[in-house]
């Protein structure tokens, strides 16, 4: 098993707050609520309007956490053309909640 667990379901939302060219790459950051950051992890997945990316920074006193494009995955996704202030669903890492639940249980 690998790869990113993506089971269709919205967490949450948050709302782009930047946007940066890179070369043809596109760096995203996008503002959320503390109850879903605490789910992103750098490096981890995160689903951004159903399209599985991976998470490269997480701020956690801006509440936000960024991700890059790369030309290819910006020709295929609907991500690229949404405005800084426009809102986005997001769905986090199940096994994060695994663990949460796991250990809380373990109290």
């Amino acid at each position: 098993m690998g790869g990113h667990f993506v089971q269709g379901h919205v967490d949450g939302t948050g709302v782009i707050v930047e946007k940066v060219p890179e070369g043809d790459s596109l760096w995203i950051k996008v503002k959320t609520e503390k109850g879903l950051l605490k789910y992103i992890v750098p490096k981890g997945f995160i689903a951004v309007d159903g399209t599985s990316l991976t998470v490269v920074d997480v701020f956690e006193e801006e509440g936000c956490f960024n991700f890059m494009l790369v030309s290819y995955t910006q020709q295929k996704i609907v991500v690229p053309l949404k405005e800084v202030g426009q809102k986005v669903n997001l769905e986090v890492d199940i096994l994060g909640k695994y663990v949460e639940r796991l250990l809380s249980s373990r109290c």
